[in-house]
C-alpha cells in the first residue's frame, strides 16, 4: 500500500476484530484479551497506522443491561491499548464513572479472563444482572442521584449530563448560597471531573458535549441572580481561525470547553488576520491568544503571525496556543518555538487547551510550583528522502496512457450557471456512511444488538430526513453550480486550455507533476498531445451550498445547541460533495458515456465510472496555485463564491474540480 500505491501509513486503518466472550466456550474466553493485545502490537509495530474495532461484538449473547457495562469497560481498555476509533452505538455505552464498582470489576475480570478455582466472572456477571433491565438501571441511577446531598447532586448532574430536575436543584441551592459560589464550587467542580474522565479515556466526546450543554443551561439560569462585578473570571483567551481558513469546528469545541470551565472566551470566528487578533487581545486585556486552522497553508500563516508578534515586540506579552488538524506537536514546539520570542504550545484537543490555560493562569498568579508544560523534545521528521539507485531512473516524456480513445463532443462550449439545484436531484448522491459515521459519529453495534443498517433506519435516516426537510423549508442551503467545457491539448506535463471561440488562443496552462516510478503518470497524459493534431475536451465545475448554512450553524452554536450545530455542519459538507458527485455524473451524461456508470452507488463513490475528477491540492495535482486559473475561467463570483488570497473558496461549503473523460483516468499519487 505504501510502496506500490503511494498511501501514507497514517491513512491505513486496521480493524483488529473481536469475538463474543460470553458463549461459555473455552476457546473464546480470552478473545477480549487477545484483541487488546493485538491493538497494542499493531501500534507498537506501526505507530502511525490507525486502528478501529466493532466493540459490541464482545458482549453478544448477554442481556442489554450487562452488554452496556461490558462494552464500556472493553472500549476503555482498548483505548488504553491504543485504539484510534470505534464502531459502537453511543447509547449502548457509558462513561466508566457511571458504572457501579461491582459491575465494573466483574466486567474487567471477564475481559481479562481472571478465573480462579472458586470464581468465574462470566457466571458472576450473569448473576449480577439476572432480571435487570436497562430501564431498571436508569431508575436506579435516578434514585441514587436524588439521594445525594445537594452540592454533590449538582456536580453529578454536570458529570452525567443530566438536565431533568436541574432547575429545581438550582432553586434549592440559591436559597442559602450566592449564585457565583454555586458555579465555582459545584458546577465547575463537575466540569473538572469531566475533563479528568475525558483525559483518562473514561468519557467520550458525545458525553462531554452533554455535560457542556448542562453547564451552559445552569450558568444561564443563575446569571440573573449574580451581582454585576468587574470579576474577569479565571482568565481571558482570544480564539480565532487564522486568515484564509474558514474551518471552525475544532476552535468552537475549545470555546465550549473553556467557557464552561470558567474562562472568558472571545471567539473572533474565521479568517482572522493577525491585526484583528492583536486588536482583540488589547481590547479585552487577554491572558492568552489561541489560533486554529485546518489547512496546511494555515500552518504557514500561524508562523507569520508569530513573527509579526516578534516584530511588534508583543511576543512576551501573550502566551500563544496553537491547534488544528494540519499541525503537529513537533512542528509547534520545536520549529515554531525556535522562531517565536515568547511562549508557544500545541493543544491536541480542547481539554489539552484547558490544561494549558490552567497552567498559564497559575504561572500568572504566581502559584507555588506553577510552570508551563515543558516543550516536547521530539525529533521533527524532515522531508522524505528520495532514494536513488545506482542507475538513474529514465523518466519518459509521456506515460503509456492510450492516445487512441474517442474524444467526446460536449453539448456546448464555454461556461454555464445553474442556480437553485433541487435538493431532490442530488440527495441520492449523499454518502450516508461518511455522513452518519464520519460527520455525526453514529456507531454500529454487533452481535444481538442493532446492526448498522438497523441503526441507520431507526436513528440516522430519521434525523437525516428531519434535517433535509428543515433545509428545504427554511432555505438553509442554496445549491448552485458553474461549469463548462473547453478545447485543450497536452504539451509535455502541461494541460493547455484554449479559448472556446477561437479554438487557438491559450487561456490557461496547468502544469502537473509526473510520477518518478510505476507508470510515470502525469495528469496531462489523459489528454491528446499537441503533436497529434487533435483537440481534446476538458470540463471544469465548481459547486456551492451558499453562505446561508454557515450563518445557521453559527446561530446553533450561539444557542448552545452543540449537537445540532455539529450535525448540520457535517451534513452541509457531505451535501456539497454530493452535489459535486452528481454534477460529475451529469457531465458524463452530457459527454455520452454515463451508461458506463456502476448501478451500485457505493461503487460510484469508489470511482465506479469512466474518467475522474481532480481537485487542486490533492496528490495528482498538488499545486493549489492552479485554482486561481480555474476560478478565472469559471468566474464563480456569479454564484456567490470567491477565492481568498490564501486560495481558499468561500463560503466553506464549496468545492471545485477538473473533470477528465479518459477511460484510464483514476486517482493516483504524482509524488
Amino acid at each position: 500500500l505504501t510502496g506500490q500505491w503511494g498511501m501514507q501509513t497514517s491513512d491505513i486503518i486496521v480493524d483488529c476484530l473481536t469475538f463474543p466472550i460470553a458463549t461459555g466456550q473455552e476457546e473464546t474466553r480470552r478473545d477480549g484479551l487477545e484483541t487488546i493485545e493485538a491493538i497494542r502490537e499493531v501500534k507498537r509495530r506501526y505507530p502511525e497506522v490507525q486502528t478501529t474495532l466493532g466493540v459490541s461484538n464482545i458482549s453478544f449473547g448477554l442481556s442489554p443491561a450487562s452488554r452496556v457495562v461490558l462494552n464500556s469497560v472493553f472500549l476503555h481498555e482498548c483505548v488504553k491499548a491504543g485504539l484510534d476509533s470505534a464502531i459502537v452505538h453511543t447509547a449502548k455505552i457509558l462513561p466508566l464513572s457511571r458504572i457501579p464498582d461491582d459491575q465494573r470489576q466483574v466486567a474487567y475480570d471477564l475481559v481479562y479472563d481472571r478465573r480462579t478455582e472458586n470464581y468465574d466472572p462470566l457466571q458472576a456477571l450473569l448473576e449480577l444482572f439476572a432480571g435487570v433491565t436497562t430501564t431498571d438501571t436508569k431508575e436506579t441511577r435516578a434514585a441514587e442521584l436524588a439521594a445525594l446531598p445537594l452540592p454533590e447532586r449538582l456536580q453529578r448532574r454536570i458529570i452525567d449530563g443530566e438536565k431533568n430536575g436541574l432547575e429545581p436543584d438550582l432553586d434549592e441551592a440559591l436559597v442559602g448560597r450566592p449564585a457565583l459560589d454555586i458555579i465555582n464550587d459545584d458546577l465547575l467542580s463537575g466540569m473538572k471531573v469531566v475533563g479528568e474522565l475525558f483525559g483518562s479515556g473514561e468519557m467520550q466526546l458525545p458525553f462531554v458535549l452533554q455535560s457542556a450543554e448542562v453547564m451552559k443551561t445552569a450558568v444561564a439560569y443563575l446569571e440573573p441572580h449574580m451581582e454585576k462585578t468587574d470579576d474577569r473570571g479565571k482568565g481571558t483567551i482570544i480564539l480565532a481561525t487564522v486568515k484564509g481558513d474558514v474551518h471552525d469546528i475544532g476552535k468552537n469545541l475549545v470555546d465550549i470547553i473553556l467557557s464552561n470551565n470558567g474562562y472568558t472566551v472571545v471567539n473572533l470566528g474565521i479568517k482572522q488576520p493577525v491585526s484583528a487578533i492583536l486588536d482583540a487581545a488589547h481590547e479585552h486585556d487577554a491572558d492568552v491568544i489561541g489560533m486554529s486552522g485546518l489547512l496546511v497553508k494555515s500552518t504557514v500563516v500561524m508562523k507569520d503571525n508569530l513573527e509579526e508578534l516578534n516584530q511588534r515586540g508583543m511576543a512576551e506579552r501573550w502566551p500563544v496556543m496553537l491547534g488544528g488538524a494540519a499541525l503537529t506537536r513537533a512542528y509547534v514546539e520545536q520549529d515554531l518555538a525556535r522562531v517565536f520570542d515568547g511562549e508557544v504550545r500545541y493543544a491536541r484537543d480542547a481539554f489539552e487547551g484547558l490544561r494549558l490555560m490552567d497552567a498559564v493562569m497559575a504561572v500568572k498568579r504566581g502559584d507555588p510550583g506553577a510552570e508551563l508544560p515543558m516543550l516536547r523534545d521530539r525529533r521533527v521528521k524532515g522531508p522524505i528522502a528520495v532514494t536513488t539507485k545506482t542507475e538513474m531512473v529514465d523518466v519518459p516524456a509521456r506515460s503509456d496512457v492510450s492516445v487512441t480513445n474517442p474524444i467526446p463532443t460536449p453539448p456546448f462550449w464555454g461556461d454555464r450557471i445553474v442556480k437553485g439545484v433541487p435538493l431532490a436531484e442530488f440527495a441520492s448522491y449523499l454518502d450516508e456512511r461518511a455522513t452518519f459515521m464520519g460527520q455525526w459519529g453514529l456507531k454500529s453495534s454487533r452481535g444481538d444488538g442493532p446492526s448498522y443498517e438497523e441503526l441507520v433506519e431507526t436513528e440516522g435516516r430519521p434525523r437525516l430526513r428531519s434535517l433535509l426537510s428543515r433545509i428545504q423549508t427554511d432555505a438553509i442551503m442554496e445549491p448552485a453550480v458553474v461549469y463548462g467545457y473547453w478545447p485543450c491539448y497536452s504539451d509535455g506535463n502541461d494541460l493547455v486550455v484554449l479559448d472556446h471561440a477561437t479554438r487557438s488562443d491559450e487561456v490557461a496552462r496547468f502544469s502537473f507533476p509526473r510520477q518518478q516510478r510505476d507508470r510515470f503518470l502525469c495528469l496531462a497524459d489523459f489528454f491528446r498531445p499537441k503533436d497529434s493534431g487533435e483537440l481534446d475536451v476538458v470540463a471544469f465545475h465548481l459547486v456551492t451550498m451558499g453562505a446561508r448554512v454557515s450563518e445557521v450553524t453559527a446561530e446553533l452554536f450561539e444557542a448552545n445547541a452543540y449537537r445540532d450545530y455539529l450535525e448540520l455542519h457535517g451534513l452541509s459538507v457531505q451535501l456539497t460533495e454530493a452535489l459535486a458527485e452528481y454534477w460529475h455524473a451529469r457531465v458524463r451524461g452530457e459527454l455520452g458515456f454515463a451508461g458506463e456508470d456502476s448501478d451500485d452507488m457505493g461503487a460510484v463513490f469508489r470511482q465506479g465510472y469512466r474518467g475522474s475528477r481532480y481537485s487542486f491540492g490533492y496528490p495528482a495535482c498538488p499545486d493549489l496555485e492552479d485554482r486561481a486559473q480555474l476560478v478565472a475561467l469559471l468566474r464563480p463570483e456569479r454564484i456567490g463564491v470567491h477565492l481568498s488570497e490564501e486560495l481558499q473558496l468561500h463560503p466553506e461549503q464549496s468545492t471545485d474540480a477538473l473533470v477528465v473523460h479518459h477511460p484510464e483516468a483514476k486517482y493516483f499519487n504524482a509524488r
